[in-house]
């Protein structure tokens, strides 16, 4: 995906987060125990003025200590304007940067494209927590997810943090999974120009991903917008079409909590 279009998603799914009732904020999120429609807002406000503060301070910046640094969202309805705010210089600070130009990033020294995908998709997936929250108060049914941009997060997803992030931090793969393969299918109709298939195979220490059409143990197919969402824990893996050994499906959604 473009970098351009990256940053379209970002400005489309932030305006849906800072047009948010203010009256919705207490609500609880259905999958996220102890967040609230306001929490998702202070979160994502947070997280737009950290990356904007890491892009402002060059590829040399100390990420952790950029994050420990920001002043708190405010509370209540004030964190609505305040997140407007976070999303306008985020964005604004995004388009200052060439894509390919080399910033400080959580997983090492990478380019400010991958802070477009990453705040697109964030963005994208927390908006539908707080939508969620106001649909399960008796509100609309969310707005679906954009189908590029649910391909794009699947794709992040498994590269970023199933590939890089999780094997990183948790060591080695649940012993469930070792030597399994699992065959990720959008079928959006149409399909997306470069495909929606993954085929992720599991070794002791490592997670290959391959974006092919092959045959794994089970197979996850579905929109891509839902297949995003499973993957994301936001929704249950009933959802999908699972064909093959459903069990080595369910011991993947059960580790991986990023």
């Amino acid at each position: 995906m473009e970098a351009i279009r990256h940053l379209e998603l970002l400005r489309e799914e932030g305006d849906r987060v800072a047009d948010l009732p203010a009256d919705t904020l207490h609500l609880p999120v259905p999958t996220l125990p102890d967040w609230s429609v306001e929490r998702v807002v202070r979160h994502l406000g947070k997280i737009h003025r950290w990356v904007a503060a890491t892009l402002a301070a060059g590829p040399d910046a100390d990420v952790a200590a950029t994050a420990s640094g920001l002043p708190s969202m405010p509370k209540g309805p004030d964190c609505l304007p305040a997140y407007r705010e976070a999303l306008d210089h985020v964005l604004v600070e995004l388009s200052r940067h060439d894509p390919d130009e080399a910033v400080a990033t959580f997983v090492g020294v990478g380019t400010a494209g991958f802070w477009m995908r990453r705040q697109a998709h964030e963005v994208a997936v927390h908006r539908i927590d707080a939508a969620d929250a106001i649909y399960a108060a008796g509100g609309p049914t969310p707005d679906s997810l954009a189908v590029d941009g649910a391909v794009d997060a699947i794709d992040e997803w498994a590269h970023v943090f199933l590939a890089n992030r999780w094997t990183a931090t948790a060591g080695n793969i649940p012993a469930e999974l070792v030597g399994r393969s699992v065959h990720v299918h959008g079928t959006d109709d149409p399909a997306p120009v470069d495909g929606a298939e993954w085929l992720f195979t599991f070794g002791e220490d490592r997670v290959d991903v391959v974006p092919t059409h092959a045959k794994g143990d089970v197979a996850l197919r579905g929109p891509a917008a839902d297949l995003l969402l499973v993957l994301w824990r936001r929704r249950p893996l009933e959802m999908l079409d699972v064909v093959g050994d459903r069990s080595v499906a369910e011991h993947l959604i059960d580790a991986v909590r990023f």
